[in-house]
């Protein structure tokens, strides 16, 4: 019979639909389309724009070859890169503001079609090394509050448009808070009020004990199948030690969390043969002001985690109509194929 279950953070549903359950071999990824010329390749820096921020390899220059990780500017921002002050309008009953913002392209490798979970495990830590320094720089901007870190990898996650393949993932600095971040602000808060407890960290503990939905863990990091989960195989990455910035990352902890990236994603790609899919960073806002009642326990109430989603079914009426997502992949079942997935992360 299908389950209805609640997820405990934000409190969105999700249909458990065991009479549609699909093995991993029923989830097909859509062939390939022919790509065209990839301007992000090593020795086409000319192709991009002005490099922003990398890491290279010594005695090379900015915009040229010899980089591991390079940051440019998008040629299709979502938002403008000015740098006026932002204003914000009404108009009757509408408010609308400048839509000034950041979008940055993180080109991870070097190499063409050469995905994170297959770069190494030092090369993944120099790009989770540029993801921190990239916060941190539109933190420092007042102008914005909050900084959507995320990647799309294949056809239907949000990267088919223009068919490069090259990897590489994408950071937004935002005037406004999202209100998907604000719902689970406000729901992590009222738990904290209600418990004097952080909700990641209690779900983190649960899932140890029943041990149903653990995907992987290592000294720093946990992954696991959230219980609510709106896609087959959803996956989230969380810290064992409670915080609420990835931006606050220890470096000492760079490398685990590169090797449980790693695992999960290689998992994913072995299990159900290399398939879309979107991750995304859930981490605190900018906290430029302090308000009596702005973010006020933030630090103690807020867990940071990346969410991994494979893109493996599609919504339809019933799901636009209700916000509720069908699921027919059990994540206890999902868990277990993803653990018995055997990966090298070396």
């Amino acid at each position: 019979m299908p389950e209805l279950r609640r997820d405990p953070v934000v409190g969105y549903w999700t249909i458990i639909s065991t009479e549609r359950s699909r093995r991993p071999i029923e989830y097909r990824p859509p062939l390939a389309m022919e790509e065209r010329w990839c301007p992000f390749c090593e020795g086409r820096e000319k192709e991009t724009g002005v490099e922003i921020d990398s890491i290279r390899r010594p005695g090379s220059d900015p915009n040229s070859p010899g980089w591991d990780v390079r940051v440019i500017l998008s040629k299709r921002p979502l938002l403008a890169n000015a740098s006026a002050a932002i204003e914000r309008f009404g108009a009757g009953v509408y408010d609308l503001m400048d839509g000034i913002g950041q979008h940055e392209l993180i080109i991870e490798s070097p190499r063409h079609e050469h995905d994170l979970d297959e770069m190494s495990v030092e090369t993944i830590e120099k790009v989770i090394q540029v993801y921190i320094r990239r916060i941190h720089h539109m933190g420092s901007d007042p102008r914005f509050k909050y900084a959507l870190l995320f990647k799309n990898h294949g056809l239907i996650s949000g990267s088919a448009k223009d068919l490069i393949r090259h990897s590489r993932s994408q950071i937004i600095g935002l005037p406004i808070t999202p209100k998907r971040v604000k719902e689970e602000l406000l729901s992590t808060r009222k738990y904290y009020e209600r418990r004097d407890r952080c909700v990641f960290c209690d779900i983190m503990r649960q899932e140890k004990q029943t041990a149903l939905r653990i995907v992987a863990e290592n000294e720093h990091f946990f992954a696991f199948c959230p219980y609510a989960s709106r896609t087959p195989f959803e996956t989230w990455i969380l810290p064992k030690k409670h915080s609420a910035d990835f931006a606050h990352l220890p470096p000492a902890h760079f490398k685990d969390f590169a090797r449980m990236l790693k695992e999960c994603l290689s998992k994913i790609r072995n299990l159900l043969d290399d398939p879309p899919y979107n991750f995304i960073l859930h981490t605190a806002p900018f906290r430029h002001r302090k308000r009596e009642v702005y973010w006020k326990t933030i630090e103690e109430d807020y867990h940071w985690y990346l969410q991994i989603s494979p893109r493996l079914t599609k919504n339809a009426g019933f799901e636009w109509g209700t916000g509720i997502h069908i699921n027919p992949t059990p994540p206890e079942e999902a868990a277990l194929l993803l653990r018995q997935t055997v990966v090298d992360v070396e």
